[in-house]
């Protein structure tokens, strides 16, 4: 059971990440760095509808279903995009390298908190 202690640490490290994103964007002009953002915040959505969509049957139970490896490879892609995707405009000279690792580290922060958010606050449903 999650108490109020992780709440308020999961928190202050989202803070930290949405700060660093928005520090790397503001502090060097150049606002691509907040592509990030949106890839961190999408990237669970597939894991979740996927998740969501297969069937849970207590009969039958064939392991793994196509549809949550489905989900599994989207997020997947989408935190490698979120990742690879300063690299790639920093290394076209669109960013800073200083506005990529902030935004890298940054992103990071924040991908970790939506997922240990989830894992903290999971409620297994009973019938």
């Amino acid at each position: 059971m999650a108490g109020l202690k992780t709440i308020i640490v999961l928190s202050f490290i989202l803070a930290i990440g949405f700060l660093l994103v928005i520090l790397s964007a503001a502090l060097y002009k150049n606002f691509l760095t907040l592509l990030v953002v949106a890839t961190y915040v999408i990237a669970p959505i597939p894991n979740w509808l996927c998740g969501r969509a297969s069937s849970q049957d207590d009969f039958m139970d064939s392991g793994s279903s196509s549809i949550v490896e489905l989900g599994r490879f989207m997020t997947g892609f989408l935190v490698v995009m979120g990742v690879a995707l300063p690299v790639v405009l920093a290394h076209c000279d669109l960013i800073r390298p200083e506005a990529m690792i902030m935004s890298i580290i940054g992103g990071l922060l924040i991908y970790s908190t939506i997922i240990s958010f989830t894992m903290f606050f999971h409620q297994e449903e009973e019938f």
